[in-house]
């Protein structure tokens, strides 16, 4: 090998890799180029409910719960009358926010104590969901309840029955199932317009520190301000960790990870669009790869879920994935896949695509018939063309049409709007505790899957592990 000319051996290389992508792209080619889009707003007029006055309380003043009180107190008629946080600075900060006079608390029991608050907003960490929940439900409140609906699976079922019960509200907190894109995907599916539906693809990505829950913590944070003790009560008992506190998500006594705050959302959204009552089969995988700052939840994860046939839709198979170190910069999608095309849905815009197949089959191009004698190809081709006409052997090329949300639209106010508007009138939510129950306790397995490294089987008729 000495003699051999280097740059004889790069044209060589070269050559190699020009033949070879040129032969795997022929087959393709033949691909009718699609049409050019078509754009089209999606339809939306909100009417609001008369403007009954509805008093709330905020019981968990965190991100979410900031984000929650902000937009439920865009919809007329609701009115805030005290928040509970067990970080005192949290309770500094509503009152600078809402005036002093504001009631502040950080014994949630409090709250629910009140006669003039009508309804809670539930925004703390995962494993208090169910205890402050059947509290509420106990009192006389209307709950709007953060996802995931419950720490544990078994914690679940009480609070189903609690709600049935009590006849208040119950509104779990995933608000794309109140998206009007969620909607028109939904009203497509069922005309068939992709066909028939057998696989999803979601992906939830995040590439950010704040992303990934890194939030910052309070240069005064201590077991003494953010009542530490309280904190623990329905857990094991454990010196201050102000990470644990502040960073909850991350850890498996307090939250549920990467499946239940954002596996949850995939699941609402594919649940709603389908009509689905659930998967049968679950099995869920991740790592490490990035965010190794004491967690014990990863920071990359798929899922694999197989749904049944059933009276509401054709069997299909629901790919999940969360990665917080993505190099696509973060993206929230949802796929639906049929058998004539797709339906992709991006926050609260869809994009429809069209693949119809020839109804010939296939015949040339990467093929065997290549391989035969000539007088066999030239034979087989004559009597193909004449079986099948020119337009049979065609694809039916069709350009995307794209949905887009209004300019401003937002599904969060939507999903309040549909809240309090059950609360004055009496009518069913879309997100109620069994619909929350049939997104959540997936979700959880797929925990469950990881750690115990084995397939879940799950009942969605009889909604119990198998």
């Amino acid at each position: 090998m000495k003699n051999d000319n280097p740059n004889k051996r790069r044209k060589f290389l070269r050559q190699i890799g020009a033949t070879t992508l040129v032969s795997a792209a022929t087959p393709f080619a033949s691909f009718a180029a699609q049409e050019k889009a078509e754009e089209r707003i999606l339809r939306y007029d909100r009417e609001f409910a008369n403007n009954d006055k509805v008093r709330i309380g905020v019981i968990g003043y965190g991100v979410q719960g900031h984000f929650d009180l902000n937009t439920a107190l865009r919809v007329p008629g609701v009115e805030l009358a005290g928040i509970c946080d067990l970080y005192q600075g949290r309770l500094v900060n509503a009152q600078e926010q809402y005036g002093k006079e504001l009631y502040v608390t950080r014994n949630y029991k409090d709250l629910l104590d009140r006669d003039d608050i009508d309804a809670v907003l539930i925004c703390t960490t995962d494993v208090w969901h169910s205890k402050i929940t059947l509290d509420a439900l106990a009192k006389g409140k209307h709950v709007y309840l953060e996802k995931p609906m419950m720490h544990k699976i078994e914690e679940g079922y009480p609070i189903m029955e609690a709600a049935k019960k009590s006849g208040q509200v119950l509104q779990v907190g995933s608000q794309r199932v109140s998206s009007v894109g969620y909607a028109k995907a939904k009203e497509l599916l069922a005309a068939g317009e992709i066909g028939e539906l057998n696989m999803v693809q979601a992906a939830w990505d995040r590439q950010s520190s704040i992303g990934a829950w890194e939030y910052t913590i309070p240069d005064d944070a201590s077991a003494e301000t953010t009542d530490w003790e309280t904190f623990i009560e329905v857990t094991d008992k454990m010196a201050f960790d102000a990470k644990k506190f502040f960073w909850w998500r991350a850890f498996s006594e307090f939250g549920t990870g990467v499946a239940g705050d954002l596996y949850i959302h995939l699941l609402s959204g594919t649940h709603f669009i389908t009509n689905s009552k659930g998967p049968n089969d679950i099995y869920s995988t991740g790592q490490f790869s990035y965010w190794k700052d004491g967690r014990d939840m990863p920071d990359v994860m798929s899922g694999v879920m197989q749904y049944p046939k059933s009276e509401e839709h054709p069997a299909f198979q629901l790919n999940l994935r969360v990665n917080f170190i993505s190099g696509t910069g973060g993206q929230e999608i949802i796929q639906l896949i049929g058998s004539e095309g797709t339906i992709t849905i991006n926050r609260n815009d869809i994009t429809v695509g069209y693949s119809k197949m020839p109804e010939a089959p296939g015949f040339g191009g990467y093929d065997s018939v290549f391989t035969f004698p000539e007088e066999m190809q030239d034979r087989m081709k004559a009597a193909y063309d004449k079986k099948w006409s020119e337009a049979q052997q065609k694809r039916h090329p069709k350009g995307d049409v794209i949905y887009k949300a209004p300019e401003g639209y937002s599904d969060h106010l939507d999903h309040f709007t549909n809240f309090f508007d059950a609360i004055r009138s009496g009518k069913t939510v879309i997100e109620d505790a069994e619909f929350g129950f049939r997104a959540a306790a997936p979700a959880l397995a797929c925990n469950t899957s990881y750690f115990e490294k084995k397939i879940m089987t799950w009942d969605p008729v009889k909604l119990q592990l198998v």
